[in-house]
């Protein structure tokens, strides 16, 4: 930590020597003179600083580029991303992805389902109606869970389901509302998934200790 001070004060006093910067003369930016008389020789006292001898930000609006995977698709209300989530009650989420909003629900679900794993006991599984197609429920049943979802109005075929258990199914709706107080979850500002993901992560642990 020493020889970072001494160094931070080295810099601190080129600054103010009034030393010329290139051909125009002395700066009168502290960024710029920060980064003009900084010793950028030095790999290892650059790095101490947290400088890089490699360019830094984008020449294009002076942003960096951003990579990554981005769950964003149209749909007829506009860019969306869908939520996935298994939860447990209205106050535990176990699990949840993110797709973009013209992508099908049925895939999503059945990747969580393979995530979570089978149970030991049978255990009620209850999903909104975008997840009743024949292969989500026939995954749920292999995994060990007892699937309860009412059928699409369109089926030739519709079975019965336990309309009283399916009520419950209102937790993860309040978990969803609750999490969407959050405006940056509610309207989603991230261009990446890894910060969105991020900040659904702190929503749902600072709902947690409410």
């Amino acid at each position: 930590m020493e020889g970072v001070a001494q160094r931070i004060r080295r810099l601190a006093r080129d600054l103010c020597s009034g030393k010329p910067l290139g051909e125009k003369g002395r700066s009168s930016s502290g960024v710029s003179a920060f980064t003009a008389v900084g010793n950028h020789s030095n790999k290892s006292e650059c790095s101490e600083l947290g400088f890089h001898l490699h360019q830094g930000a984008s020449r294009r609006n002076g942003c960096f580029e951003k990579n990554g995977p981005q769950s964003i698709g149209r749909t007829r209300g506009g860019w969306n991303t869908k939520l996935h989530m298994v939860a447990a009650s209205d106050r535990d989420g176990v699990m949840f992805s993110l797709s973009a909003g013209n992508c099908g629900d049925g895939p999503e679900g059945r990747a969580l389902l393979q995530k979570l794993g089978p149970t030991d006991h049978p255990l009620y599984l209850l999903m909104d109606r975008a997840y009743e197609g024949d292969e989500t429920r026939a995954l749920a049943m292999e995994l060990g869970y007892i699937p309860v979802v009412p059928p699409k109005s369109n089926r030739k075929n519709p079975w019965s389901y336990d309309t009283q258990m399916y009520k419950q199914r209102n937790q993860v709706e309040r978990l969803f509302r609750r999490i969407k107080r959050f405006r940056r979850i509610f309207t989603r500002y991230d261009k990446l998934d890894v910060i969105f993901f991020a900040f659904i992560y702190l929503a749902l642990i600072v709902d947690a200790l409410m």
